[in-house]
């Protein structure tokens, strides 16, 4: 296996971790280091592994899901999927390299803000935008989402995140295959990922018990923040 290969595979191990200990995280942990391998990484192949994992994680916590508000994100993120396969037709790799980058840093700094956003259907539509904006143009579409739920219960945070994450990027996915961005190049790039995704989903779910959720957002914020700054110094230089 190529050194580069084998860098994405570790890379999507510890995304898929991050994402099914907390609910979120793949993309933004590993889309800025991902793009740095190969621009053909993102935003199809990244996508496509997040369908794969967010299907194992929204059965494993099926129990908890609820509809309750769901249905306005989704409503949301129909416009927002299209905007965003609009973005990939106007960007180079270069600028989505930076776009990546920045959306990165934006929703570490957002993360860390000390306040408590109501998930109001309003709201909810407006993440669900914002979430297909930027899922579909940079693999990036989960912050919204996860800024709003993120003070809810842990399993029901989970439960949620992943059962929208499903629909949400098989809208991107056929999005990006009319920008011409899935084609069988992004397929095959995808297949030595897959089982990297489901090592960090096993891992995860393992581990769930002896970590703290304020343990795992803190390791998830610390690796996205180096992540994101990597992305845009490589723009610039």
């Amino acid at each position: 296996m190529e050194p580069s290969i084998m860098l994405a595979v570790v890379v999507i191990a510890m995304g898929s971790f991050i994402q099914s200990a907390t609910g979120f995280g793949l993309a933004i942990a590993t889309a800025p280091i991902l793009i740095l391998i190969s621009i053909d990484y993102v935003p199809a192949p990244i996508t496509i592994i997040g369908l794969i994992l967010s299907l194992f994680n929204a059965w494993q916590y099926r129990s908890n899901f609820s509809l309750q508000g769901l249905l306005h994100a989704l409503i949301g993120r129909v416009p927002g999927s299209l905007a965003g396969g609009a973005v990939l037709m106007w960007v180079n790799a270069a600028q989505l390299t930076l776009l990546i980058g920045l959306s990165v840093i934006a929703a570490v700094l957002v993360s860390l803000l000390p306040i408590k956003i109501e998930p109001t259907p309003r709201r909810l539509a407006i993440a669900g935008f914002f979430s297909g904006l930027f899922g579909t143009s940079a693999g990036i579409g989960g912050p919204p989402m996860a800024l709003l739920m993120q003070h809810g219960e842990a399993n029901v945070i989970r439960a949620n995140l992943s059962a929208f994450f499903v629909v949400s990027s098989v809208l991107s996915l056929l999005v990006q295959g009319g920008a011409g961005y899935l084609s069988w190049h992004h397929f095959s790039l995808t297949l030595p990922l897959i089982p990297a995704c489901l090592v960090g989903y096993y891992v995860a779910k393992k581990t769930n018990h002896l970590l703290s959720k304020q343990q795992i957002r803190m390791m998830s914020l610390t690796l996205c923040s180096i992540s994101g700054v990597s992305a845009v110094v490589s723009y610039l230089y």
